[in-house]
């Protein structure tokens, strides 16, 4: 299935992937493809880093969920159903979020490039990392990694990215996006 241009669409699209990753989830120490980090860390990151961005940029406070600790799967769907919420939202599309690294973006766009990309690019690692279907959308993986490509400098530096992984210069678009943004296609826990 083709994911939509449409930031809460394919945000819907995106967060249901992992969601049906984080209920497949048997075990949460599991050992991610991030080096020293869990399965429930995945999910951790993914509920932690978003809220303040938005509080801290746009004035938007996320319901607070469940303890990643406690009910990863709890605290996971409450941020997700957050998220969509605010994007289903009709008074979104006319929001900006403001940052000193980022300048100012469309509250939805920024959503979209920043937090629904990171999703996708982590629903592989918890897949991986748990042992279920890790196939991520292709057209998607080609997108992203022509974007970043375009401004690897700027990634690198930022320290969110390992080094870059080698691939075969054949490989599919998903191998070579996660390659890029240094995960070891090969990686096993």
């Amino acid at each position: 299935m083709a994911l939509s241009d449409l930031p809460a669409q394919r945000h819907r699209q995106v967060g249901a992937g992992f969601t049906d990753r984080v209920r497949g989830t048997r075990s949460w120490d599991a050992p991610a493809p991030v080096p020293g980090w869990t399965a429930r860390d995945v999910v951790r990151h993914l509920v932690e880093w978003l809220p303040p961005l938005l509080a801290g940029g746009a004035g938007v406070r996320l319901p607070a969920g469940p303890s990643v600790d406690d009910d990863p799967v709890g605290a996971w769907q409450t941020h997700c159903d957050a998220v969509q919420s605010l994007l289903d939202d009709p008074a979104t599309a006319g929001r900006l979020l403001s940052n000193p690294h980022l300048g100012e973006l469309p509250l939805d766009r920024a959503i979209d490039q920043f937090y629904t990309s990171d999703v996708f690019m982590h629903t592989w690692d918890l897949a991986r990392a748990t042992g279920q279907d890790e196939r991520l959308d292709q057209d998607f993986c080609a997108q992203l990694l022509a974007g970043m490509e375009s401004m690897e400098e700027i990634i690198r530096s930022s320290g969110q990215y390992g080094p870059r992984v080698p691939v075969k210069e054949d490989a599919d678009p998903q191998t070579r996006m996660l390659g890029f943004i240094g995960r070891d296609p090969e990686w096993t826990p």
